[in-house]
């Protein structure tokens, strides 16, 4: 079955902002277009769902090239082919960092973690420009990586940061590997772990390690007005953002804040918190060694517990094995059991 789709920008952000907007002096029309085609493509992936019988994913063997499409500001995906792999760089320079962000991804995948493409068989990365008139958004639509060029106020295109692309493939790798269900502790954790390899290929592309790093999820698509801000804090959720026009972020950074039944991007920060004290104390990719491995053994309904004993038991095999330090499982313990996750 294909996977959810998935939203960078979270629903009560974009809520927020059509509410808001007009009586703040902004065009609130982009917001409101972005929730009204999101909806459309969740109920057309919903009708997808809903005819198919597979439990995941089937594999497509490949050479895990890049292809990258102009949409022409229509609301569909598979526009016009404008660069493919190891074509020479474009005129424009969102298909270029499109380009550059899949690429970005695939290596740290390959190069960190041994990982061939999204599905671990060379699957073709696909990656729409263009999509939509103002779209605030970008998403991984089962198949494909779309990026949505913003409004210039709040948000601007989404291919600048290349947390968005690595955020976005990544939940690519989900639906091939766990294919956690998106709802509940197994929706956050589908989330958390988007954005915690987002963060690595960020380090990747950067050269820097934990230490270094800002832990912040989506701070280069923030327009001018709203510099300083960004999409999520890894190292302290529910900071991110706090201003009329997004609201004040509301992550869960504890248990004792857990949402029942919230959206996934509102838990995840619980899991992303484990994972920035997991990474400040064995370095980042020590730390994603150890979550990817934890990932590839998880199931679709996996409970936050399921994933904090699994990286616990990962990390001793992997200490074991000389690929991590010796500590690793007393520290991811203790990073589990700091966010509250015994």
């Amino acid at each position: 079955m294909p996977g959810p789709i998935c939203f960078y920008v979270p629903s009560h952000i974009i809520d927020h902002i059509a509410r808001h907007a007009g009586r703040l002096g902004l065009d609130a029309d982009a917001a409101r277009r972005t929730a009204v085609a999101s909806a459309a493509v969740r109920e057309q992936r919903r009708m997808l769902a809903m005819t198919s019988m597979d439990a995941l994913t089937a594999a497509r063997p490949g050479q895990g090239d890049r292809q990258i499409f102009d949409d022409h500001h229509r609301f569909e995906t598979g526009g016009e082919l404008v660069r493919g792999e190891g074509d020479d760089p474009v005129a424009a320079a969102n298909v270029n960092a499109a380009y550059d962000g899949l690429g970005a991804t695939r290596e740290f995948f390959r190069e960190v973690l041994g990982r061939d493409s999204i599905d671990d068989a060379g699957m073709t990365l696909l990656g729409d420009v263009n999509y939509g008139d103002g779209y605030d958004n970008a998403f991984w639509d089962g198949t494909r990586m779309v990026f949505g060029n913003g409004d210039d106020q709040i948000f601007q295109d989404f291919t600048r940061d290349v947390d968005v692309c690595a955020h976005e493939l990544t939940h690519g790798v989900t639906q091939y590997t766990a294919g956690l269900v998106y709802t509940d502790q197994a929706g956050a954790m589908n989330e958390a772990f988007s954005d915690i390899f987002a963060a690595c290929v960020d380090q990747f592309v950067q050269k820097v390690d934990a230490g270094e790093h800002n832990w912040l999820i989506g701070e280069e698509v923030m327009a001018a007005p709203m510099y300083g801000e960004a999409i999520r804090s890894m190292a302290h959720p529910g900071t991110a953002y706090d201003n009329p026009v997004l609201g004040k972020d509301p992550q869960a950074a504890h248990m004792s804040e857990y949402v029942p039944g919230g959206d996934p991007h509102l838990n995840s920060g619980i899991m992303n918190r484990a994972f920035y004290l997991s990474a400040i104390d064995l370095g980042s990719y020590p730390a994603a060694k150890i979550f990817y491995a934890a990932l590839r053994n998880l199931w679709p309904q996996a409970q936050f517990t399921d994933c904090a004993y699994l990286c616990a038991e990962q990390a001793r095999l992997l200490s074991r094995d000389g690929r991590v330090s010796r500590h690793a499982p007393q520290t991811i313990r203790a990073a589990f059991r700091e966010v509250g996750i015994p």
